[in-house]
Protein backbone atom coordinates (compact mmCIF):
# COMPACT_ATOMS: atom_id res chain seq x y z
CA UNK A 1 0.00 0.00 0.00
CA UNK A 2 1.28 3.46 -0.88
CA UNK A 3 1.74 5.80 2.06
CA UNK A 4 0.89 9.45 1.50
CA UNK A 5 2.03 11.02 4.80
CA UNK A 6 4.31 14.00 4.29
CA UNK A 7 4.83 15.31 7.84
CA UNK A 8 3.40 16.09 11.25
CA UNK A 9 2.40 19.72 11.72
CA UNK A 10 2.38 21.83 14.86
CA UNK A 11 -0.94 23.54 15.59
CA UNK A 12 0.89 26.37 17.34
CA UNK A 13 3.43 27.60 14.77
CA UNK A 14 3.20 25.27 11.76
CA UNK A 15 6.53 23.56 12.47
CA UNK A 16 7.02 20.29 10.61
CA UNK A 17 8.16 17.00 12.11
CA UNK A 18 9.32 13.70 10.65
CA UNK A 19 6.39 11.22 10.69
CA UNK A 20 8.84 8.30 10.94
CA UNK A 21 9.72 9.43 14.46
CA UNK A 22 7.50 9.17 17.56
CA UNK A 23 6.17 12.57 18.70
CA UNK A 24 3.74 13.91 21.29
CA UNK A 25 3.01 17.63 21.71
CA UNK A 26 4.73 20.76 20.46
CA UNK A 27 4.47 23.82 22.67
CA UNK A 28 1.93 21.96 24.78
CA UNK A 29 -0.45 21.63 21.83
CA UNK A 30 -1.38 18.81 19.42
CA UNK A 31 0.30 17.78 16.19
CA UNK A 32 -1.69 17.01 13.03
CA UNK A 33 -0.88 14.38 10.40
CA UNK A 34 -0.57 15.84 6.89
CA UNK A 35 -0.78 14.00 3.57
CA UNK A 36 0.25 14.61 -0.04
CA UNK A 37 -3.33 15.09 -1.22
CA UNK A 38 -2.32 16.08 -4.75
CA UNK A 39 -0.49 12.77 -5.23
CA UNK A 40 -3.26 10.86 -3.49
CA UNK A 41 -5.84 12.45 -5.80
CA UNK A 42 -4.01 11.03 -8.80
CA UNK A 43 -3.65 7.59 -7.23
CA UNK A 44 -7.19 6.71 -6.10
CA UNK A 45 -10.69 7.32 -7.38
CA UNK A 46 -13.61 7.98 -5.09
CA UNK A 47 -15.66 5.25 -6.78
CA UNK A 48 -13.14 2.59 -5.73
CA UNK A 49 -13.85 3.18 -2.03
CA UNK A 50 -17.27 1.55 -2.24
CA UNK A 51 -15.75 -1.64 -3.67
CA UNK A 52 -13.70 -2.26 -0.54
CA UNK A 53 -14.72 -4.08 2.68
CA UNK A 54 -17.24 -2.09 4.73
CA UNK A 55 -14.93 -1.02 7.53
CA UNK A 56 -12.99 2.08 8.57
CA UNK A 57 -9.83 0.78 6.84
CA UNK A 58 -11.38 1.34 3.42
CA UNK A 59 -10.02 4.91 3.78
CA UNK A 60 -6.50 3.59 4.36
CA UNK A 61 -4.71 6.04 2.04
CA UNK A 62 -5.91 8.82 4.35
CA UNK A 63 -4.64 7.05 7.46
CA UNK A 64 -1.07 7.09 8.81
CA UNK A 65 -0.52 3.32 8.92
CA UNK A 66 2.63 2.40 6.99
CA UNK A 67 2.15 -1.38 6.90
CA UNK A 68 -1.57 -1.99 6.38
CA UNK A 69 -1.18 -5.76 6.86
CA UNK A 70 0.02 -5.26 10.46
CA UNK A 71 -2.88 -3.03 11.51
CA UNK A 72 -4.51 -3.76 14.87
CA UNK A 73 -8.14 -4.47 14.10
CA UNK A 74 -11.21 -5.89 15.86
CA UNK A 75 -13.71 -5.76 12.99
CA UNK A 76 -14.39 -2.01 12.91
CA UNK A 77 -17.43 -2.12 10.63
CA UNK A 78 -19.07 1.04 9.32
CA UNK A 79 -21.42 2.40 11.96
CA UNK A 80 -25.05 2.76 10.82
CA UNK A 81 -26.56 6.06 9.75
CA UNK A 82 -30.27 5.78 10.51
CA UNK A 83 -33.13 8.06 9.50
CA UNK A 84 -34.66 9.19 12.81
CA UNK A 85 -38.22 9.70 11.59
CA UNK A 86 -40.03 9.62 14.93
CA UNK A 87 -37.51 11.74 16.82
CA UNK A 88 -37.34 14.12 13.88
CA UNK A 89 -41.12 14.58 13.91
CA UNK A 90 -41.00 15.25 17.65
CA UNK A 91 -38.27 17.87 17.24
CA UNK A 92 -39.73 19.41 14.08
CA UNK A 93 -36.76 18.39 11.89
CA UNK A 94 -37.85 16.53 8.74
CA UNK A 95 -34.43 15.23 7.74
CA UNK A 96 -32.95 13.98 11.01
CA UNK A 97 -30.36 11.19 11.14
CA UNK A 98 -28.46 9.40 13.89
CA UNK A 99 -24.94 8.09 13.36
CA UNK A 100 -24.84 5.24 15.88
CA UNK A 101 -21.27 4.65 17.06
CA UNK A 102 -22.42 2.30 19.82
CA UNK A 103 -22.31 -0.50 17.22
CA UNK A 104 -18.50 -0.43 17.02
CA UNK A 105 -16.48 -3.29 18.60
CA UNK A 106 -15.93 -1.76 22.05
CA UNK A 107 -19.30 -0.02 22.13
CA UNK A 108 -18.28 3.51 21.19
CA UNK A 109 -16.49 5.74 18.69
CA UNK A 110 -13.33 5.29 20.75
CA UNK A 111 -12.71 2.07 18.80
CA UNK A 112 -11.77 4.13 15.75
CA UNK A 113 -9.13 6.21 17.47
CA UNK A 114 -7.57 3.36 19.39
CA UNK A 115 -7.41 1.08 16.34
CA UNK A 116 -5.17 3.60 14.59
CA UNK A 117 -3.28 4.80 17.68
CA UNK A 118 -2.40 1.30 18.88
CA UNK A 119 -1.44 0.28 15.36
CA UNK A 120 0.99 3.19 15.31
CA UNK A 121 2.20 2.39 18.83
CA UNK A 122 3.12 -1.11 17.69
CA UNK A 123 4.74 0.33 14.58
CA UNK A 124 6.96 2.51 16.80
CA UNK A 125 7.80 -0.41 19.09
CA UNK A 126 5.95 0.89 22.16
CA UNK A 127 5.58 -1.77 24.86
CA UNK A 128 3.42 0.02 27.43
CA UNK A 129 0.67 2.66 27.20
CA UNK A 130 -1.31 4.68 29.76
CA UNK A 131 -4.60 6.54 29.57
CA UNK A 132 -6.82 8.79 31.70
CA UNK A 133 -10.43 7.94 30.84
CA UNK A 134 -14.06 8.39 31.81
CA UNK A 135 -14.83 4.87 30.58
CA UNK A 136 -15.23 4.30 26.84
CA UNK A 137 -11.67 5.16 25.87
CA UNK A 138 -10.38 2.80 28.54
CA UNK A 139 -12.44 -0.05 27.11
CA UNK A 140 -11.07 0.63 23.65
CA UNK A 141 -7.46 0.98 24.81
CA UNK A 142 -7.61 -2.28 26.77
CA UNK A 143 -9.06 -4.24 23.85
CA UNK A 144 -6.70 -2.93 21.19
CA UNK A 145 -3.62 -3.03 23.42
CA UNK A 146 -4.38 -6.65 24.22
CA UNK A 147 -4.71 -7.41 20.52
CA UNK A 148 -1.31 -5.79 19.92
CA UNK A 149 0.27 -7.41 23.02
CA UNK A 150 1.02 -4.01 24.53
CA UNK A 151 0.68 -3.45 28.27
CA UNK A 152 -2.02 -0.96 29.26
CA UNK A 153 -2.50 1.18 32.38
CA UNK A 154 -5.86 2.91 32.84
CA UNK A 155 -6.74 5.66 35.32
CA UNK A 156 -10.41 6.42 35.89
CA UNK A 157 -12.37 8.66 38.30
CA UNK A 158 -14.00 6.92 41.27
CA UNK A 159 -17.45 7.11 39.69
CA UNK A 160 -16.29 5.43 36.48
CA UNK A 161 -18.83 3.05 34.91
CA UNK A 162 -18.64 -0.46 36.40
CA UNK A 163 -19.14 -1.99 32.96
CA UNK A 164 -16.15 -0.11 31.57
CA UNK A 165 -13.93 -1.17 34.45
CA UNK A 166 -14.89 -4.83 34.15
CA UNK A 167 -14.36 -4.80 30.37
CA UNK A 168 -10.92 -3.24 30.70
CA UNK A 169 -9.84 -5.74 33.35
CA UNK A 170 -11.09 -8.69 31.31
CA UNK A 171 -8.95 -7.39 28.45
CA UNK A 172 -5.82 -7.43 30.57
CA UNK A 173 -5.54 -3.75 31.54
CA UNK A 174 -4.11 -2.56 34.85
CA UNK A 175 -6.98 -0.40 36.10
CA UNK A 176 -6.75 2.19 38.89
CA UNK A 177 -9.40 4.48 40.31
CA UNK A 178 -8.49 8.08 41.09
CA UNK A 179 -10.03 10.30 43.73
CA UNK A 180 -10.74 13.25 41.44
CA UNK A 181 -11.68 14.26 37.90
CA UNK A 182 -10.30 13.03 34.59
CA UNK A 183 -7.81 15.90 34.73
CA UNK A 184 -6.40 14.33 37.93
CA UNK A 185 -6.16 11.00 36.13
CA UNK A 186 -4.28 12.81 33.39
CA UNK A 187 -1.74 14.12 35.91
CA UNK A 188 -0.89 10.57 36.94
CA UNK A 189 -0.57 9.38 33.35
CA UNK A 190 1.74 12.29 32.60
CA UNK A 191 3.77 11.85 35.78
CA UNK A 192 4.45 8.21 34.93
CA UNK A 193 5.89 8.83 31.47
CA UNK A 194 9.48 8.85 32.72
CA UNK A 195 9.16 6.62 35.77
CA UNK A 196 7.00 3.90 34.22
CA UNK A 197 8.29 4.31 30.65
CA UNK A 198 4.80 4.21 29.23
CA UNK A 199 3.52 6.23 26.30
CA UNK A 200 0.75 8.60 27.33
CA UNK A 201 -2.29 8.07 25.09
CA UNK A 202 -4.35 10.89 26.61
CA UNK A 203 -6.60 12.86 24.26
CA UNK A 204 -4.61 14.66 21.56
CA UNK A 205 -1.24 14.05 23.22
CA UNK A 206 -0.37 11.92 20.20
CA UNK A 207 -1.61 12.62 16.65
CA UNK A 208 -3.08 9.26 15.68
CA UNK A 209 -6.31 8.82 17.67
CA UNK A 210 -7.52 11.90 15.81
CA UNK A 211 -6.83 10.16 12.49
CA UNK A 212 -8.99 7.23 13.51
CA UNK A 213 -11.81 9.48 14.70
CA UNK A 214 -11.88 11.41 11.42
CA UNK A 215 -13.16 8.29 9.66
CA UNK A 216 -16.56 9.23 11.09
CA UNK A 217 -16.50 12.14 8.65
CA UNK A 218 -15.47 9.94 5.73
CA UNK A 219 -18.22 7.44 6.48
CA UNK A 220 -20.86 10.11 6.89
CA UNK A 221 -20.01 11.66 3.54
CA UNK A 222 -20.06 8.30 1.78
CA UNK A 223 -23.31 7.18 3.42
CA UNK A 224 -25.01 10.37 2.22
CA UNK A 225 -23.81 9.92 -1.35
CA UNK A 226 -20.73 12.13 -0.88
CA UNK A 227 -22.89 15.01 0.24
CA UNK A 228 -22.72 16.43 3.74
CA UNK A 229 -25.61 17.40 6.03
CA UNK A 230 -26.42 20.98 6.86
CA UNK A 231 -25.76 20.49 10.58
CA UNK A 232 -23.80 18.04 12.75
CA UNK A 233 -24.65 17.99 16.46
CA UNK A 234 -21.86 16.43 18.48
CA UNK A 235 -21.28 15.82 22.23
CA UNK A 236 -17.93 17.42 23.02
CA UNK A 237 -15.58 16.64 25.87
CA UNK A 238 -11.97 16.51 24.69
CA UNK A 239 -13.16 17.38 21.19
CA UNK A 240 -11.19 14.83 19.18
CA UNK A 241 -14.20 13.63 17.21
CA UNK A 242 -15.33 17.09 16.17
CA UNK A 243 -11.79 18.15 15.25
CA UNK A 244 -11.28 14.91 13.35
CA UNK A 245 -14.44 15.26 11.28
CA UNK A 246 -13.61 18.83 10.33
CA UNK A 247 -10.17 17.65 9.24
CA UNK A 248 -11.80 14.85 7.23
CA UNK A 249 -14.04 17.34 5.42
CA UNK A 250 -11.03 19.52 4.59
CA UNK A 251 -9.22 16.52 3.11
CA UNK A 252 -12.25 15.35 1.13
CA UNK A 253 -12.74 18.85 -0.25
CA UNK A 254 -9.06 19.03 -1.30
CA UNK A 255 -9.48 15.72 -3.12
CA UNK A 256 -12.57 17.02 -4.90
CA UNK A 257 -14.71 14.25 -3.43
CA UNK A 258 -17.22 16.63 -1.82
CA UNK A 259 -18.52 20.12 -2.57
CA UNK A 260 -15.97 22.37 -0.88
CA UNK A 261 -18.60 25.09 -0.49
CA UNK A 262 -21.12 22.94 1.37
CA UNK A 263 -19.83 21.74 4.71
CA UNK A 264 -21.90 21.22 7.86
CA UNK A 265 -22.34 23.77 10.59
CA UNK A 266 -20.67 22.06 13.53
CA UNK A 267 -22.42 22.16 16.91
CA UNK A 268 -20.47 21.31 20.07
CA UNK A 269 -22.74 20.25 22.94
CA UNK A 270 -21.86 20.29 26.63
CA UNK A 271 -23.73 19.97 29.91
CA UNK A 272 -24.13 23.07 32.06
CA UNK A 273 -22.32 21.01 34.70
CA UNK A 274 -19.10 21.27 32.64
CA UNK A 275 -19.03 23.63 29.68
CA UNK A 276 -15.61 25.29 29.25
CA UNK A 277 -15.79 25.25 25.44
CA UNK A 278 -19.22 26.87 25.35
CA UNK A 279 -18.07 29.63 27.68
CA UNK A 280 -15.03 30.29 25.49
CA UNK A 281 -17.13 30.31 22.31
CA UNK A 282 -19.69 32.70 23.74
CA UNK A 283 -17.00 35.07 25.03
CA UNK A 284 -15.16 35.11 21.70
CA UNK A 285 -12.03 33.58 23.24
CA UNK A 286 -9.63 31.43 21.22
CA UNK A 287 -9.06 29.01 24.09
CA UNK A 288 -10.96 27.95 27.18
CA UNK A 289 -10.27 28.39 30.87
CA UNK A 290 -10.48 25.37 33.21
CA UNK A 291 -14.03 24.77 34.42
CA UNK A 292 -14.15 24.61 38.20
CA UNK A 293 -16.24 22.10 40.18
CA UNK A 294 -17.19 20.17 37.05
CA UNK A 295 -19.88 17.53 37.53
CA UNK A 296 -22.17 15.70 35.12
CA UNK A 297 -23.67 12.24 34.68
CA UNK A 298 -22.29 12.41 31.14
CA UNK A 299 -18.83 11.26 32.21
CA UNK A 300 -17.34 11.71 28.76
CA UNK A 301 -18.25 15.40 28.88
CA UNK A 302 -16.74 15.98 32.31
CA UNK A 303 -13.55 17.45 30.83
CA UNK A 304 -12.73 20.71 32.63
CA UNK A 305 -10.02 21.58 30.11
CA UNK A 306 -8.79 20.20 26.79
CA UNK A 307 -5.57 20.93 24.90
CA UNK A 308 -7.66 20.74 21.73
CA UNK A 309 -9.74 23.78 22.68
CA UNK A 310 -8.31 26.02 19.97
CA UNK A 311 -8.97 23.42 17.29
CA UNK A 312 -12.55 22.83 18.44
CA UNK A 313 -13.33 26.54 18.55
CA UNK A 314 -11.68 27.05 15.16
CA UNK A 315 -13.80 24.31 13.58
CA UNK A 316 -17.00 25.69 15.06
CA UNK A 317 -16.30 29.21 13.84
CA UNK A 318 -15.03 28.22 10.40
CA UNK A 319 -18.20 26.20 9.87
CA UNK A 320 -20.50 28.99 11.10
CA UNK A 321 -21.54 26.59 13.83
CA UNK A 322 -22.20 27.11 17.50
CA UNK A 323 -21.61 25.69 20.99
CA UNK A 324 -24.56 24.85 23.22
CA UNK A 325 -25.08 23.98 26.86
CA UNK A 326 -27.99 21.80 27.93
CA UNK A 327 -29.51 21.30 31.36
CA UNK A 328 -27.84 18.57 33.38
CA UNK A 329 -31.08 17.53 35.09
CA UNK A 330 -32.76 16.76 31.75
CA UNK A 331 -30.13 14.39 30.34
CA UNK A 332 -31.88 11.27 31.67
CA UNK A 333 -35.16 12.42 30.09
CA UNK A 334 -33.48 12.80 26.69
CA UNK A 335 -31.94 9.34 27.03
CA UNK A 336 -35.40 7.86 27.56
CA UNK A 337 -36.94 9.94 24.77
CA UNK A 338 -34.31 8.90 22.25
CA UNK A 339 -34.52 5.22 23.18
CA UNK A 340 -38.31 5.15 23.06
CA UNK A 341 -38.56 6.90 19.71
CA UNK A 342 -35.70 5.28 17.82
CA UNK A 343 -34.82 2.10 19.77
CA UNK A 344 -31.22 3.26 20.09
CA UNK A 345 -29.18 2.84 23.26
CA UNK A 346 -28.29 6.46 23.95
CA UNK A 347 -25.44 7.22 26.31
CA UNK A 348 -25.86 10.33 28.50
CA UNK A 349 -23.20 12.20 26.53
CA UNK A 350 -25.03 11.69 23.24
CA UNK A 351 -28.46 12.33 24.72
CA UNK A 352 -27.36 15.93 25.21
CA UNK A 353 -27.51 16.24 21.41
CA UNK A 354 -31.26 15.66 21.53
CA UNK A 355 -31.66 18.56 23.95
CA UNK A 356 -29.38 20.76 21.87
CA UNK A 357 -31.22 19.97 18.63
CA UNK A 358 -34.54 20.76 20.31
CA UNK A 359 -33.28 24.13 21.54
CA UNK A 360 -31.69 25.05 18.19
CA UNK A 361 -34.84 24.10 16.29
CA UNK A 362 -37.01 26.12 18.69
CA UNK A 363 -34.79 29.18 18.26
CA UNK A 364 -34.83 28.83 14.48
CA UNK A 365 -31.08 28.24 14.23
CA UNK A 366 -31.94 24.88 12.68
CA UNK A 367 -34.58 25.08 9.96
CA UNK A 368 -37.35 22.45 9.60
CA UNK A 369 -36.11 21.26 6.20
CA UNK A 370 -32.39 21.16 6.98
CA UNK A 371 -30.57 17.84 7.14
CA UNK A 372 -29.24 17.25 10.65
CA UNK A 373 -27.07 14.43 12.01
CA UNK A 374 -26.90 13.64 15.72
CA UNK A 375 -24.01 11.49 16.91
CA UNK A 376 -24.63 8.71 19.40
CA UNK A 377 -20.99 8.21 20.34
CA UNK A 378 -21.63 5.27 22.67
CA UNK A 379 -24.29 3.43 24.61
CA UNK A 380 -25.20 3.80 28.27
CA UNK A 381 -22.77 2.22 30.75
CA UNK A 382 -23.78 0.94 34.16
CA UNK A 383 -22.50 3.14 36.99
CA UNK A 384 -23.83 0.88 39.76
CA UNK A 385 -21.25 1.28 42.52
CA UNK A 386 -22.24 -2.11 44.01
CA UNK A 387 -21.08 -3.86 40.83
CA UNK A 388 -17.82 -1.92 40.63
CA UNK A 389 -14.76 -4.10 41.34
CA UNK A 390 -12.64 -3.25 44.36
CA UNK A 391 -9.57 -1.51 43.00
CA UNK A 392 -6.70 0.57 44.37
CA UNK A 393 -7.65 4.24 44.77
CA UNK A 394 -4.98 6.78 43.91
CA UNK A 395 -4.56 10.47 44.61
CA UNK A 396 -3.09 12.78 41.99
CA UNK A 397 -1.52 14.91 44.70
CA UNK A 398 0.23 11.97 46.39
CA UNK A 399 0.76 9.18 43.87
CA UNK A 400 1.48 5.73 45.33
CA UNK A 401 3.90 4.41 42.73
CA UNK A 402 4.34 1.12 44.60
CA UNK A 403 0.71 0.25 43.84
CA UNK A 404 1.05 1.21 40.19
CA UNK A 405 4.36 -0.59 39.73
CA UNK A 406 2.89 -3.76 41.19
CA UNK A 407 0.35 -3.76 38.37
CA UNK A 408 -2.48 -4.60 40.74
CA UNK A 409 -5.64 -5.91 39.10
CA UNK A 410 -8.80 -7.30 40.65
CA UNK A 411 -11.18 -9.80 39.08
CA UNK A 412 -14.53 -8.26 38.10
CA UNK A 413 -17.38 -8.57 40.58
CA UNK A 414 -19.30 -11.81 40.32
CA UNK A 415 -16.45 -13.88 38.83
Amino acid sequence: MANFITHLESTTDGSRFDPRTLHTLHGGRPLLVRYDLDRLKKSIRRASIGQRPADMWRYRELLPVVNFMTRVSIAERLSPLARATNLGAHLGIRHLYVKDESKLPTGSFKSRGMAVAITMARQFGIKRVALPTAGNAGMALAAYARQARIGSYIFMPLDGPAESIEFAIKNGAHVFLVDGLISDCGQIAEAGEERMRWFNMATLREPYRLEGKKTMGFELAEQLGWRLPDVIVYPTGGGTGLIGMWKAFEELAALGWIDAEHRPRMVAVQSDGCCPLVRAFESGAEECSPFENATTIAAGLCVPYTIGDRLVLKAIRESNGTAVTVEEQRISDWMRLGSEMEEIDWGPESATCIGAAAALRESGWIGPDESVVLFNCGGNRSSDSEKRPHLPVLSASEIDWDIIESGVMTAPAGT
